[in-house]
């Protein structure tokens, strides 16, 4: 071998090389592999949510439907009693948890909406955990929702807006509203920042394919 020939033959090992990590780089870390599969407490939720996912569509087309489903944070809030709750109280149950406040247009909007789909399907296996997250006049929330006939919401509150910003820090909120869509083991299946029409057959029929067992 001439020296021009092991100059050029050098780049061309080196580069093999550099392909030979990347593949293994891709194997160790690429689709379907480790870092991005499923928590494993929430591998329950991924039929679930393959069965919604054809289901988003209509008035909860926004709704994005979790690929790699993981447990959310234990959010504390407040519940109707005055008695801090955390989102373990409702292990073993469905949950749709909404994040409101008074100031938020939108989020008063969807309020009857959340309202009538409690009226529809609220019961054992599932609830709508509405948390208002208003931190000033903490009485204009209650009777803001009685003068919109608000009825069948248990009152939830967070007063000083935590639960908005660590659902912020897992890049779960980034506006309000925000709706998380919660399997009985606390995983998320589906989320959406921003209204939907929750009263609608679009959003029944989600509900109703996320409580099939």
């Amino acid at each position: 071998m001439t020296a021009r020939t092991a100059r050029l033959g050098r780049p061309l090992l080196l580069g093999a090389a550099a392909f030979a990590v990347g593949a293994g780089a891709f194997a160790l870390y690429g689709a379907g592999g480790a870092s991005n599969s499923a928590a494993p407490e929430c591998r329950a939720a991924r039929p679930v949510a393959e069965r919604l996912l054809p289901l988003a569509r209509g008035e909860v087309a926004a709704l994005t439907v979790a690929k790699q489903s993981k447990p959310l944070p234990n959010l504390v809030f407040m519940g109707p009693d005055g008695t801090p709750k955390t989102l373990a109280d409702y292990r073993g149950r469905t949950v749709l948890l909404n994040l409101w406040a008074t100031w938020c247009a939108p989020c008063r909007q969807e309020m009857p909406a959340l309202d009538k789909l409690q009226a529809a399907l609220g019961g054992p296996g599932f609830e709508v955990v509405a948390v208002n997250i208003d931190t000033r006049n903490l009485e204009r929330p209650k009777a803001w929702l009685k003068e919109a006939g608000v009825e069948r919401l248990a009152y939830y509150a967070d007063r000083e807006a935590k639960i908005f910003q660590d659902l912020k820090r897992v890049g779960k909120a980034v506006g309000m509203p925000t709706t998380l869509l919660v399997d009985p083991e606390g995983c998320e299946l589906a989320l959406i920042n921003g209204p939907a029409e929750w009263a609608s057959e679009d959003a029944l029929t989600l509900v109703r394919a996320a409580l099939e067992r």
